[in-house]
């Protein structure tokens, strides 16, 4: 990857991530606090929809950008060899690259996300406060805490969302002829992510009660597992599809062709 296209790649990404990130929080607020422990009302309702919202501010710039680097890197990288530049190892690329993108994100996405979380949660609280507390209370681990359960259910999401991306936009652009518009790339990657979101809402479930969770319970420990029994047992099959996530990138494909 050339110097200019690195740098494209990491601006792009970030600044996409983080416009979706900003429209769409009071929709991930909301998400939240339907897949909280303590019950959607007691975590907030429909009030102060913003909360947590610096968080995301700061995490999403670089979380977007270490990804979609990471992706168009490993893509690149995979593509050079033999065996998977054929057109027919395209998805098995694509998944590869987008699963190193998720492990190297989740590295900044985790703490952030944590916070944000937990302010989500806690309206009457702020980010700051939030932060505070679960340094106080936790250490830097506990910025941490949830991390494998956010890559077990961000690797899959990925798996799922870029090969049907990627194949979508092949389909369509061998259909009309030419490279796709920017607002066909979005709409491919927004099918995509949808679907994707349906596939790992439990999972996604399972990463909120583990990061909302009080430092020392059953749920904290990250027995992703055990965490979807608990929710299967007090709320059913309901409890599991609770709020099939937004999910950033999903828009943010809008960038690439």
């Amino acid at each position: 990857m050339e110097r200019r296209e690195f740098v494209a790649y990491m601006v792009a990404g970030g600044c996409a991530g983080m416009c979706v990130d900003l429209t769409l929080f009071p929709l991930d607020t909301i998400k939240t606090r339907l897949q909280s422990p303590q019950g959607f009302q007691k975590a907030g309702g429909f009030r102060g929809v913003y909360a947590g919202v610096p968080s995301a501010a700061v995490g999403s710039f670089p979380n977007a950008a270490a990804f979609f680097v990471t992706y168009e890197f490993t893509k690149s990288l995979l593509g050079a060899g033999r065996g998977l530049a054929a057109p027919q190892a395209a998805p098995v690329t694509h998944m590869m690259a987008a699963s190193l993108g998720e492990v190297v994100a989740c590295l900044i996405r985790v703490p952030t996300e944590v916070v944000k979380q937990r302010t989500q949660a806690s309206p009457s609280s702020s980010t700051y406060n939030m932060l505070l507390a679960t340094l106080r209370e936790e250490g830097f681990r506990g910025l941490y805490r949830g991390y494998s359960s956010t890559v077990l259910r961000e690797i899959p999401f990925s798996l799922v969302q870029f090969p049907l991306w990627e194949y979508l936009k092949t389909l369509w652009s061998r259909r009309q002829g030419h490279t796709l518009y920017s607002w066909q790339s979005a709409v491919c990657g927004a099918f995509a992510g949808a679907v994707a979101a349906f596939v790992t809402t439990p999972l996604d479930v399972a990463k909120t009660r583990i990061m909302l969770a009080k430092a020392g319970s059953s749920e904290a420990g990250g027995n992703i597992p055990r965490v979807l029994c608990n929710v299967w047992r007090s709320r059913g099959l309901p409890g599991l599809s609770k709020a099939e996530g937004e999910h950033h990138r999903s828009a943010s494909s809008a960038f690439q062709m």
